[in-house]
């Protein structure tokens, strides 16, 4: 009897899908979110210029507007700017054309999911580095593996996602200069490490740049990230980006989001990097928990009981946080991000109950 799986991949058959907890909670730090939502300015003045605009028709083929808007918001080329669905749609697009069959990828982990599992549908095969022993990026281990493997496409997410810390500006200028393929730099939450490496675009033509709205522009809902790169670069990428990719809501909100990010946006980013370091202490003087140092607004937390337990006993609670033990080098931490001071307050009076 023919049996239709046999025409997926072996190697996608084999792969456990991207998944996330379908738990829910009043206090909600599972997912690396901006605690406070949309500021109503931005709400307001996007919904404005949505009720002028013709429902019935399709969005801009390409969102030129938004790529200018997005150009002189970081500094870069208007042609060099590719918005999305996510950034994951355009981590997706970005590999489409540069992944096949032999086709070597090198990632850091733990890292995204993400990386290794559309470079894995694709048929291209991932190199990994772990990272060192205190959750950091190990750079000389990154250049001997350029030197010795000559990696295609060389992905660090920075800060990474799920340990917070940052490929240092010095260490990739190293590894731009070395490496024979791309090296793309996820920065979905560099707001909240007060670095970025777009000034680099401009002397290296291998490297890419990924954004997202997501977390510091409080639009998760939205879902639009954007990817710089090379003209010539995201000229051949946008080859892989569906046409009308990017909806007119979304667009409009996110154009309305730049104009207005200065005023309403940036001093929550603040907020978050206050509070994140106010609730590193609060936990560090927890004993049994041992947080990481982080650049993101979120922490990888070591736990002297089994952070399973912890992520049950939180529920109980009404907090969701994020367990992260199945990861590489991560099966004694926890993850959560940083809430408002009212969900801090409410997460630390619980570890408190939970290790007394």
């Amino acid at each position: 009897m023919f049996d239709p799986l046999r025409t997926i991949k072996a190697r996608v058959r084999e792969l456990k899908a991207y998944s996330l907890s379908p738990d829910s909670a009043r206090v909600k730090v599972n997912q690396n979110e901006n605690p406070w939502d949309m500021p109503e300015r931005v709400k307001q003045e996007s919904l404005r210029r949505l009720e002028t605009r013709e429902w019935s028709r399709y969005p801009d083929f390409i969102p030129a507007s938004l790529h200018e808007r997005l150009a002189q918001f970081v500094g870069w080329r208007a042609d060099g700017v590719i918005a999305g669905n996510g950034s994951n749609e355009l981590i997706q697009a970005l590999l489409m054309v540069a992944v096949a069959e032999g086709k070597r990828i090198l990632i850091c982990e733990p890292t995204f999911a993400l990386y290794r599992q559309i470079t894995t549908v694709l048929g291209g095969d991932c190199l990994s580095l772990p990272l060192k022993s205190d959750l950091t990026y190990d750079a000389g281990a990154i250049l001997k593996t350029i030197e010795a493997s000559q990696p295609d496409v060389i992905i660090i997410c920075s800060p990474n996602n799920p340990t917070g810390c940052v490929i240092e500006r010095d260490d990739l200028i190293r590894i731009l200069e070395r490496a024979r393929g791309l090296v793309v730099i996820d920065e979905a939450y560099f707001e909240f490490s007060g670095q970025t490496v777009v000034p680099l675009l401009h002397e290296h033509k291998n490297l890419i740049v990924l954004h997202t709205f997501s977390k510091a522009m409080a639009a998760a809902a939205l879902r639009v990230g954007y990817l710089l790169a090379a003209p010539e670069l995201a000229r051949e990428i946008g080859k892989a980006v569906l046409p009308y990719n990017l909806n007119a809501i979304s667009q409009t909100i996110a154009e309305t989001a730049i104009e207005l990010y200065e005023d309403e946006l940036k001093p929550l980013v603040e907020k978050i990097i206050a509070e994140r370091e106010r609730l590193f202490a609060e936990i560090q003087s927890i004993e049994g928990l041992e947080p990481v140092p982080t650049r993101a607004n979120f922490m990888v937390v070591r736990s002297a009981i089994d952070p399973r337990t912890v992520f049950s006993e939180l529920l109980k609670r009404d907090i969701l946080i994020r367990d992260v033990s199945g990861y590489p080098m991560l099966r004694d931490y926890f993850r959560l991000s940083v809430g408002t001071p009212e969900e801090n307050e409410l997460i630390t009076k619980a570890l408190r109950e939970i290790f007394a």
